[in-house]
């Protein structure tokens, strides 16, 4: 009988049939990463012919570490916003090699994975306050929404008159992708199974017949993986105890562990993955340094996966394995249109922000800082800008209204090394 009850209470196992739907929806989500990331290394001095390499084997090893090692949906890639930090800021801001900001990586990196390795972890996750960590969520989904909306052609940049202004609505692609959001929003209400993967296939078909395709697709030979060596292992640090170092040092090390439970925490449906899981994305950031390429972190785009079903390590392990194959396939990503990838990332995103309806909006000083991480993820492009600014004003906001015993002292010391972040990517910009 009391075998019988400790059963009842263990969590259900996903069909593994549905975790590898969702691990194929998940990384057509991302799949991005794979163009996008080399081209920004490039920047940094990094060949794309050999980062890309690089970014399929991180995401491939990190995505299998954190499905084994921590059995949780998330797929792990080298993370959009740190390698614009790590190609402009450390590189191009700081007139750094990409070696030595390789250099930079591994060291916060490792810094990262002590952390995790440590009770620190938890510690921590467990004093950030619930409203911060909606505004988390609803931020990331925000940023994911305004993603979406880009990649749709929906959005464009306003130039100097505004941020964004309303793309050319009779654009084929834009056609393209407005239908692909009312298709996969019917398949979603509907709760049709594979709703968010056969949008993904309707719309890349609908689009090839129409020439709407990929672009910007690296002109690669699978032959060169021979000079893949050229990147590995390049880290260069004759400048460590630079003070210009150790400033790069603190500030990546505060976004890797800050965004990386961010979204951790914003992500999970199991709330006790979170050790383990944050345990795998430090260990496979640290090799990505190793690998040539610029840190990892768990995708935000992972909640695709999630919400069609990802529960379990078999969803990670499934876009690891899809990264690895794309070596192959990179060619026929250029038939996989942003129009398919667009509505998938936009309705994911509206979907996290539901969380907005636990927030106090009664209580200011509960509802301003988390309105700031909400605002400050997608307009700036950095979830870890948003943390900051968010962490910094609720300390401020609580002793204003006499309510500053309801801060823990380990809020006020995140406070403090938010904003000593701050100040450091100032004097490094």
């Amino acid at each position: 009988m009391e075998n019988k009850i400790k059963r009842s209470w263990q969590p259900k196992k996903t069909p593994i049939q549905k975790e590898i739907l969702a691990g194929i929806t998940g990384f057509f989500a991302i799949s991005y990463i794979i163009i996008v990331n080399p081209i920004i290394l490039t920047d940094a001095g990094i060949p794309a012919n050999l980062s890309v390499f690089a970014t399929i084997f991180s995401s491939f090893i990190g995505s299998l570490i954190m499905g084994i090692w921590a059995d949780a949906p998330i797929i792990i890639t080298p993370g959009m916003g740190v390698n614009a930090f790590f190609t402009y800021t450390l590189v191009v801001g700081m007139d750094l090699t990409w070696e030595q900001a390789i250099a930079i990586s591994i060291i916060s990196s490792f810094l990262y994975m002590v952390i995790a390795f440590t009770p620190i972890s938890e510690y921590l996750a467990q004093k950030i306050p619930q409203n911060l960590k909606i505004g988390i969520t609803a931020g990331i989904g925000m940023f994911l929404v305004v993603l979406g909306l880009e990649k749709a052609g929906i959005v464009k940049s306003g130039g100097s008159r505004s941020l964004l202004a309303m793309g050319n609505l009779l654009a084929p692609e834009v056609i393209l992708s407005l239908l692909g959001i009312m298709l996969t929003l019917i398949l979603f209400l509907r709760r049709v199974p594979g709703d968010f993967i056969i949008g993904i296939i309707v719309i890349s078909i609908l689009g090839n017949i129409i020439g709407v395709k990929g672009s910007n697709v690296p002109n690669i030979r699978l032959t060169e993986v021979s000079k893949y060596s050229e990147i590995v292992a390049q880290g260069d640090f004759g400048q460590l105890f630079t003070l210009k170092f150790l400033i790069a040092i603190f500030s990546m090390t505060m976004i890797l562990v800050f965004e990386s439970m961010g979204i951790l925490e914003g992500l999970l449906p199991v709330k006790s993955q979170f050790k383990k899981a944050f345990q795998a994305s430090s260990i496979a950031a640290f090799l990505s340094g190793f690998l040539g390429t610029s840190p990892t972190v768990a995708a935000a785009e992972s909640a695709s996966g999630i919400q069609s079903g990802g529960r379990r390590g078999a969803m990670a392990i499934t876009s690891g394995l899809l990264f690895l194959a794309a070596i192959f396939l990179i060619p026929l990503l250029s038939f996989i249109p942003e129009s398919a990838i667009a509505p998938v990332i936009i309705i994911t995103g509206a979907i996290m922000m539901q969380q907005l309806r636990f927030v106090k909006f009664a209580d200011f000083s509960e509802w301003f800082p988390t309105f700031l991480i909400l605002v400050l993820i997608p307009l700036t492009s950095s979830i870890s800008t948003g943390l900051a600014f968010g962490f910094i004003v609720y300390p401020i906001c609580k002793l204003v209204v006499g309510n500053y015993r309801d801060v823990s002292k380990v809020m006020y010391a995140l406070s403090l090394l938010f904003l000593i972040q701050l100040v450091c990517e100032s004097i490094i910009g």
